[in-house]
């Protein structure tokens, strides 16, 4: 089973980590684009692109999963399942239906 796991801050990780140990098949992870932190404003990655690099999974940052190109991103997937947690996005309809 497929699985594509949408989720962005610290709070998401104890589930994709969990995922991951228990032998599912994360086929990608979605999370928020980098952000500008600190002083500098230097983009920084989110928590969930950080884990989901060192685990080796794809990792897509739509700007808005709900437009084209969100859509096609995870169309791509084609996963079985998704799960979410603490995404930051609203899913479509269409995003559902995959």
């Amino acid at each position: 089973m497929r699985i594509a796991f949408l989720g962005t801050p610290d709070f998401a990780l104890p589930s994709l980590q969990m995922l991951c140990d228990e032998g599912f098949d994360v086929a990608a992870v979605f999370c928020q684009p980098d952000r500008p932190k600190g002083r500098s404003g230097k983009p920084a990655p989110p928590p969930v692109k950080v884990l989901a690099e060192k685990l080796g999974i794809p990792v897509f940052q739509p700007q808005k999963i709900r437009l084209p190109d969100g859509q096609a991103m995870l169309e791509s997937v084609r996963p079985d399942l998704m799960i979410t947690a603490a995404f930051g996005q609203i899913l479509s309809a269409d995003n559902l239906a995959v």
